[in-house]
């Protein structure tokens, strides 16, 4: 019977292809690329000549009967994009469903994927995720959408390309408030590999002279039972000092900054020492 595997292959660093992957790219009969020029390259590397179709976001719907066809003759396939695992915003979901409807089996052949990659190194996945990947390009759109996400209490994963990513902070932090902590990998295993957290109203002057390469955000959930009476700024403020100085010294400064209240910054201060 044929079988259709569904292979993540490296998003920067060559190493960090498995064994397993390499086996089953030279085992199977036919490899699904949605960029043949890329993953010729990949194959080519590790001396890899097994043969190489196209399947892209244009083409998979009329790719993937070519390929049914293909493991109705008995054919092993494996489905790669251009990095990471398909169907995680690239090519792969149209496929898989249509091998799954011919009643073929779909062998999950796991690896690097860059959403995975950034949130395990954020420190904002312990209450949960949610991957989004890629939002609207028009800010008006991507608004709406940060606007149904912003109550939700788990981090929110999401890719941007380089040309939006100071736009998309822009909008977040309109939407989500200066406060709400964000998490930015920028090149993830690439050599110009770059990771920063910070408050959502610090971000925009970071990614001023970064504006190359892709990017993972994680941005913090919403928190739940926030203390009443403290304003958004004076939660930045706070934020900002207490990666400098102890609970009670932030609190005294956010509280001569921003005339709030001493004892209700200290209570935040005590729940969020923790999170910064």
């Amino acid at each position: 019977m044929g079988e259709l595997y569904v292979v993540a292959t490296p998003i920067g660093n060559l190493g960090d292809i498995t064994l397993r992957a390499l086996e089953i790219l030279k085992g199977v009969d036919v490899v699904a690329a949605e960029d043949t020029r890329t993953s010729a390259g990949l194959l080519r590397h590790f001396g890899i000549s097994t043969r190489l179709v196209s399947l892209h976001q244009h083409n998979e719907r009329q790719k993937s009967e070519a390929i049914v066809t293909l493991l109705r003759e008995g054919k092993k396939v494996a489905i790669v994009t251009d990095a990471g695992t398909p169907g995680i915003s690239d090519p792969g979901d149209i496929l898989v469903e249509r091998v799954r409807e011919a009643g073929f089996r779909v062998v999950p052949v796991p690896g690097a994927c860059a959403a995975i990659a950034a949130l395990s190194v954020s420190g904002l996945a312990g209450n949960g995720f949610l991957f989004k990947g890629f939002l609207p390009a028009k800010s008006s759109q991507r608004k709406r959408e940060l606007e149904a996400l912003k109550e939700i209490s788990f981090s929110l994963v999401f890719y941007e390309a380089p040309h939006r990513v100071m736009e998309f902070a822009r909008d977040l932090t309109e939407v989500f408030g200066e406060s709400r902590r964000v998490f930015f990998a920028r090149e993830i295993t690439k050599l110009h590999e770059e990771i920063h957290r910070c408050m959502a109203g610090e971000s925009i002057p970071w990614l001023e002279s970064r504006q190359r390469g892709e990017y993972v955000i994680v941005a913090e959930g919403a928190q739940l039972e926030p203390p009443s009476g403290i304003s958004e700024e004076a939660k930045r403020i706070l934020g900002i000092l207490l990666r400098h100085m102890p609970v009670s010294q932030a609190a005294k400064a956010a509280a001569e900054i921003s005339g709030e209240k001493r004892g209700e910054l200290y209570d935040f201060a005590l729940k969020s020492t923790n999170r910064l």
